[in-house]
């Protein structure tokens, strides 16, 4: 079986927000998964790299498998091409930016990177809750910032008396994207990466420094994370019409994330299974063969914020129906965002 591309996600935010938080738990609680964590210092000892991995070196392996790098920005491109490698053996890779960087270079890297066993896995932008206003007024780009986000974390919450204006405030700034409210940089790591995806569920040995760097962490795993977000399921055995999906994705509700799952078109000449990702306006398509007894279906999972379910299934719902049949390029548009 080939393996699906290995997910980058890049941990954005302004000094202090809690990008290492939220790369510690993460670590913590990595679902079975074997992450690659890389620091991005731009050529700066920095002081995140030293309490991620407890120290600062070219690749630094932790206690549960997973690795940790520290990076300038002219090594970033090598060192996940090597990330990638198969002997690597890694599930997922996280990038915590720079506090000052514009993220934007990153993401604009692994779009155009031609590594076939690289995917993207969206843009996380943290912001300190408890500092929000002061934030933007030092830092006036931080609203272009949410905007280009795929998920902004409300970092913080609980340090702060007015969460719930503070949050329809960020939500608007952020344009539709989706916003959840975090403490200790703390979320389900199922909203980032798809832990049923992972090959195998790996015993390491325990490696002393990195656990007692962790071991007096109030931030242990709450089994309640998952309430911060949705998730709205879809099943169709009817085909879906490729140019009403497209319409469907290129106007999604708000809130939406990650989307993922397969389709069945039907359409003469385009049969196969095609395996849908999405992380914000990204959009991927992935054909392969079905199963001998396999049934021809469309079932999608939609992950976000603030998801109006109704309406994402009546939208979805709105896209059977398979294509005009006189129309003869109905998957032009599907196809322009497809690999074999």
């Amino acid at each position: 079986m080939v393996r699906q591309p290995i997910p980058v996600i890049i941990v954005a935010g302004f000094l202090g927000s809690g990008k290492t938080s939220l790369l510690n738990h993460l670590l913590r609680n990595p679902q079975g998964a074997r992450i690659g964590v890389v620091v991005n210092d731009f050529g700066k000892i920095n002081i995140d790299a030293l309490s991620v991995a407890g120290q600062v070196d070219s690749t630094v392996s932790l206690g549960n498998g997973c690795l940790c790098c520290a990076v300038d920005a002219s090594g970033l491109d090598d060192l996940l091409a090597r990330l990638a490698r198969p002997s690597s053996d890694i599930d997922v890779i996280v990038i915590e930016s720079s506090g000052l960087a514009d993220p934007r270079g990153m993401v604009r890297l692994l779009l155009n990177s031609t590594n076939p066993r690289l995917g993207y896995g969206g843009l996380v932008e943290v912001v300190d809750a408890a500092e929000f206003e002061s934030t933007r007024q030092r830092h006036p780009e931080l609203d272009q910032h949410l905007r280009f986000a795929d998920l902004v974390l409300l970092n913080k919450t609980d340090r702060v008396d007015d969460a719930d204006r503070l949050l329809e405030l960020v939500r608007e700034l952020s344009d539709g994207k989706p916003v959840l409210p975090t403490t200790h940089g703390r979320l389900d790591p199922a909203l980032l990466f798809d832990p049923e995806s992972v090959r195998q569920r790996r015993e390491t040995v325990r490696q002393l420094s990195f656990d007692d760097l962790l071991a007096d962490s109030h931030d242990d795993c709450d089994e309640h994370l998952h309430t911060a977000y949705e998730s709205v399921e879809f099943a169709a055995d009817r085909p879906v019409d490729p140019r009403a999906l497209m319409r469907f994705l290129d106007s999604r509700p708000a809130g939406i994330y990650r989307m993922k799952g397969q389709v069945h078109f039907g359409v003469p000449g385009h049969e196969q299974k095609f395996t849908l990702h999405t992380v914000g306006d990204f959009l991927r398509f992935h054909r392969s063969r079905w199963a001998r007894d396999e049934p021809r279906r469309t079932q999608l999972v939609v992950i976000g914020s603030g998801l109006d379910g109704d309406r994402v299934r009546e939208d979805l719902h709105a896209c059977l129906g398979g294509p005009d049949e006189s129309d003869e390029h109905s998957m032009l548009d599907v196809l322009k965002f497809t690999r074999s």
